[in-house]
């Protein structure tokens, strides 16, 4: 799932692949913000991002299903 968090006082927003599922993430960035504590994420290589709940503008959640590509159906 597509994950895209908007920081205050930054132009680019962060975009993060994850095979979190969507209400673990949900719960996180909720906590986070509530309490202002860090949110931590993990990509799909095993990376983690760490963004102070302080200062998270906004969360996109994408859908959990990966996109398809090429031309087959």
């Amino acid at each position: 799932m597509e994950i895209k968090i908007g920081v205050r006082h930054l132009t680019r927003e962060i975009i993060i692949e994850s095979k979190e599922e969507i209400d673990a993430i949900r719960a996180k960035v909720s906590e986070a913000l509530t309490n202002g504590t860090l949110l931590e994420l993990v990509d799909e290589k095993g990376a983690t991002t760490l963004i102070s709940g302080a200062q998270i503008g906004y969360v996109e959640l994408g859908t959990e299903e990966k996109r398809r590509v090429g031309f087959a159906a």
